[in-house]
This record gives structure tokens, sequence and C-alpha cells, in this order.
């Protein structure tokens, strides 16, 4: 089966490669070798390599960037989006497309399913329903893929950046701020974490086991899905996790101290839903199970520890 990958340098496309299975023929392409918004760029690799599935793992997701860069993000989660589905209809093939959980506003205080209306507060959130709506409505028969506060050992995400917090705080140099609006140092010892915005912390290569079942479902699965952690925290309780992780598969670990603030107290330019927890129901009737955080936290600590 050929299968053509698009944002291959992500933390979801290096998992991807990672746990490619056996009978796949995997065409990996980063943004120079696809740029997803050139719509001709697109049409043409697709008509050239005819692949059986195409996997959209592209997106921008610079969520606080995105606020004053709305036009670049709408062209590649709406715009790189819609000439991926448009080509893969031209070329017989399936489209997975992943989005995210910043989809919804927050307001619901139950975990999301893929049934509850679509209401993002951000810029990015708005370009990633639109690119949804454009995947689903120009190919009846594609994927899309919800997910939620992904980490791995790849890339920029919240348990890199909270472990080289940590080792700024540990050698009293004041840390920069942290990834994704998840928290502020106040100084070199105490790490300022919002504690009142909800997620499910999701190991991109539990992701990537889960794209990988999706695509493999018989009979073949379409639509909306989520896929996420099975344990929902704030990026707070997520620091906590991290920092206890670490401690224990190092003693040496020099653990900050955390202050949990409010998300107003942090003042991002992007303002992010308060709970984004997204129910997983609908995919584990089709037998794919979320992982529990102690079970994917722990090899990816333990692989960041040894860089």
């Amino acid at each position: 089966m050929k299968v053509l990958l698009t944002g291959a340098d992500g933390q979801l496309g290096r998992c991807l490669q990672d746990r490619c299975p056996a009978h796949w023929r995997l065409l990996a392409l980063n943004r120079s070798r696809l740029d997803i918004t050139d719509s001709q760029a697109v049409s043409r690799r697709v008509a050239l390599e005819q692949p059986d599935w195409i996997i959209n793992a592209a997106a921008y997701t610079a969520v606080d960037q995105a606020e004053g860069d709305a036009e670049q993000a709408f062209s590649v989660n709406v715009k790189g989006a819609a000439h991926l589905a448009e080509a893969a209809g031209r070329a017989g093939a399936r489209l997975l497309h992943v989005s995210t959980d910043y989809v919804f506003d927050g307001q619901l205080r139950r975990p999301y399913t893929e049934q509850d209306a679509a209401r993002p507060l951000n810029e990015y959130g708005r370009s990633k329903l639109l690119g949804e709506r454009a995947v689903l409505q120009s190919l009846s028969q594609a994927l899309v893929l919800r997910t939620s506060g992904v980490y791995s050992e790849y890339g920029n995400n919240f348990v890199k950046t909270m472990l080289r917090l940590a080792a700024a705080a540990g050698k009293e140099v004041a840390p920069t701020k942290p990834e994704n609006a998840a928290g502020q140092p106040s100084n070199a010892a105490v790490l300022r974490i919002v504690a009142d915005q909800h997620i499910c912390p999701t190991y991109a290569g539990d992701l990537a086991d889960a794209v990988i079942d999706l695509m493999a479902c018989s009979p073949p699965a379409s639509g909306l899905y989520h896929y996420c952690g099975a344990m929902q925290l704030s990026w707070h309780e997520f620091a906590q996790h991290i920092f206890d992780c670490a401690q224990r598969q190092d003693a040496s670990f020099s653990m900050p101290p955390l202050q949990a603030i409010s998300a107003s107290d942090y003042s991002a330019p992007a303002q992010r839903p308060a709970y984004s927890v997204l129910a997983c129901e609908k995919i584990k009737g089709l037998g794919i199970w979320p992982k529990p955080l102690f079970v994917s936290l722990s090899p990816v600590i333990k692989a960041l520890l040894a860089k």
C-alpha cells in the first residue's frame, strides 16, 4: 500500500515514520518537498505518485502567532487541506486529515463528542475547523482525526519545554516563556503554570498507532473521530506529572516548585478553551483505545533526559 505523508518533520510525522508498517510504501514529505499551500504542486505530486492513502500531518500550529498571522494559518490549515482533498479525489486516494481539540470553546464542561458544535475561540482553531470542513465536503470517504495536547521526543512541545525550564531553573538562569501558552516563569526558582485549562495529553507515538489502526479498519472507517490520551489534566497538573516522572528516572533531577495560575494571569495573545477534553467513545467502538499517561510519558522522559 502506497502512503503519502505530509508534515514529515512534525511530531506525528516523525512517529509515523518510526512505526511504518511493513506493507506500507511510505513517501514522507516535509514542506521543502511539498508545500501544500501550492495547489499545482500538490496536484502534480499526487497525480505522479498515485498513492492509496494520503495522511495530512502538515499544519500551522503556532497558536499565539496565528492571531497576528491568520492569513498564513488559513493558507496551510484550510487551503492546504483542501488542495490535498481535491487531489486525493482526482487520484482515487483515501485521505486522513489531523485536527485539534481547539475547534471547541471549552464551555461544555464534559468531554466533547464528534457531534458537539464546534465554536473555536482563536484563529488557529478557526483555521483547523474550516480545514476539517473542506476535507469532509470534498471527500465523502475522508477521515478527520481530532487530537489534544500532543507531545513526543521530537519537535517543540510542552514536555520538552518543562524539562528545559527545569534545567534553567536549576542553573538559576531566568528561563524563557514556554511554548503553547501553558505557563510562565516568575523567576529562576518558581514556574507559574496555568491551572484552569484542561486537555488530554497525547503521545504522538500513540496517535501514530491510532492513525495506522484507523486506516486499517474493515469495513473502512470514514468521517470524524476523536483520539487523545486517556487522562484529562490541567497544564499545571501535567507539569507536575512530567517532573515526578523525571525525578523517578533520575534522582539528580532538580524539580522546581510550581505555582498554579489562571489563564488570565498569563495573558496569552490567543484565547484557549478552558476545557477541551475529547470523548473517544466512537473510536473505541473500532477497537482503538487511548493509552494511559503513565504508560506513554515515561519512555519519552527517558529519551529526553538521555539527550
